[in-house]
C-alpha cells in the first residue's frame, strides 16, 4: 500500500497485524491487578457480549479455515493517526500467573506456546482471524489482541469473538474459549485512533477451569521505555504463511518513522492474521507483554509496527481484567 498523505490513513497502514501489551504501575504481586483502579474510565468502551451471539459452536474447522485475516479491518478504516504524545503515566507492571497444573492434551503439539493462539470473529457479517495471548488478570479469563480484532474502530463490537490457545494445524489442544465481554480503548473504539490499537476479551471456560489455570498468562507492563528489544509472536495467515504454525520475530524498537502514530516496530515479515499477537520484552515469551501486532508499512519493508502501552491502555486493561 501507498501512503496517500502527510497524515497516515489507516488504509495506508494495512499490510499487517501485530500487537501491543500493556504497562501497570509499580511492581504488583503475582496474579493481581489490584493495582489499576477498577472504576470505568472514560478511556474505555466496554460491551457485554450477548449469549446469542458468542462462539458457542459457530467455529468449525471450515470457518477457521476460511476466516479472513484481520488487517483489513485497519485498511478499511480511514481515520488518521493520532497526532498528540501519547500518555505515558506511570510505570506499572503485573506478575505472570502459573497454570495450576499442566492438562492432559487431547491433539498433538509441536511449537505452540500454550498462552498464545489464534482469535477468531466476527464483523459486519464476514469473519476474521488474528492472533492474541492469555494475560495476567484479577479474573484469570482475560485475552488481549488488536484493537481491529474486537470493535471497527470506530464502530461495533466483534460477534463470536473466540480464542483458541496453542493453536496448530487446525488442532484446539486446550479448546474453544468465547468471549463474554469485549473492551477497547475510547481512542480506538470511537476515533480510530491506531495509535490506541490494543483489544481485551473476557472469555468463558469450556471446561469450567479458568484459562490462566488451564494455560498459564503472561505478565504485562505498562509506560515502559520506548526502544526496548522485543520478541513478537502470532499467527500470519497472509501469503507466504498458511496461519496454520506459530511463527516469531525479534528485534529492537524504533519510532514510527513518519511521526504520525506513537506506535514502534521492529524488524519482522509476518504478514495478516499475526494481528493481535504479543510483544514481549526481551528474548522469548516469558517475559512481560508489553505490546501487540498492529500494523505495517507497504513501503517500510519488513517492519511491524505495535502501540505504546501507556496510561489509557492501562486502565483499559484494568477494566477488563478486574
Amino acid at each position: 500500500m501507498q501512503i496517500r498523505s502527510s497524515r497516515i490513513r489507516q488504509s495506508a497502514l494495512a499490510a499487517m497485524a501485530i500487537g501491543a501489551l500493556f504497562l501497570t504501575s509499580g511492581l504488583v504481586t503475582s496474579g493481581s491487578s489490584g493495582a489499576f483502579a477498577a472504576t470505568q474510565s472514560p478511556d474505555v468502551q466496554r460491551w457485554v457480549v450477548p449469549q446469542t451471539q458468542q462462539g458457542g459452536d459457530y467455529w468449525t474447522a471450515d470457518r477457521m479455515i476460511n476466516a479472513i485475516p484481520g488487517d483489513v479491518l485497519v485498511a478499511d478504516n480511514v481515520a488518521s493517526a493520532g497526532q498528540a504524545a501519547v500518555a505515558v503515566g506511570q510505570e506499572k507492571k503485573v506478575s505472570q500467573q502459573s497454570r495450576s497444573t499442566k492438562p492432559t492434551l487431547n491433539a498433538t503439539q509441536q511449537s505452540p506456546i500454550d498462552h498464545i493462539g489464534k482469535v477468531f470473529f466476527t464483523l459486519g457479517g464476514t469473519d476474521y482471524v488474528c492472533s492474541g495471548n492469555a494475560i495476567s488478570a484479577t479474573n484469570k479469563n482475560t485475552v488481549v489482541t488488536a484493537g481491529h480484532c474486537v470493535n471497527e474502530g470506530p464502530g461495533a463490537f466483534a460477534t463470536r469473538f473466540t480464542f483458541v490457545p496453542a493453536y496448530q494445524n487446525g488442532s484446539a489442544p486446550f479448546g474453544q474459549w468465547s468471549a463474554t465481554e469485549l473492551y477497547a480503548p475510547s481512542q480506538w473504539a470511537s476515533g480510530g485512533d491506531i495509535t490506541y490499537d490494543t483489544g481485551f476479551a473476557i472469555v468463558s471456560s469450556p471446561t469450567g477451569t479458568s484459562l490462566s489455570d488451564t494455560v498459564g498468562a503472561s505478565a504485562v507492563a505498562f509506560s515502559q521505555a520506548r526502544g526496548l528489544t522485543y520478541s513478537a509472536y502470532g499467527y500470519p495467515a497472509a501469503a507466504p504463511f498458511t496461519g496454520n504454525t506459530l511463527q516469531s520475530c525479534y528485534g529492537k524498537a524504533t519510532d514510527d518513522p513518519y511521526a504520525q502514530s506513537e506506535s514502534q516496530g521492529i524488524p519482522c515479515d509476518m504478514t495478516g492474521g499475526s494481528s493481535g499477537g504479543p510483544w514481549f520484552i526481551g528474548s522469548g515469551s516469558n517475559g512481560y507483554q508489553n505490546s501487540v501486532n498492529s500494523f505495517g508499512y507497504s513501503n517500510v519493508s519488513n517492519t511491524m509496527f505495535g502501540p505504546y502501552w501507556g496510561s489509557v491502555i492501562g486502565n483499559t486493561y484494568a477494566a477488563a481484567a478486574a
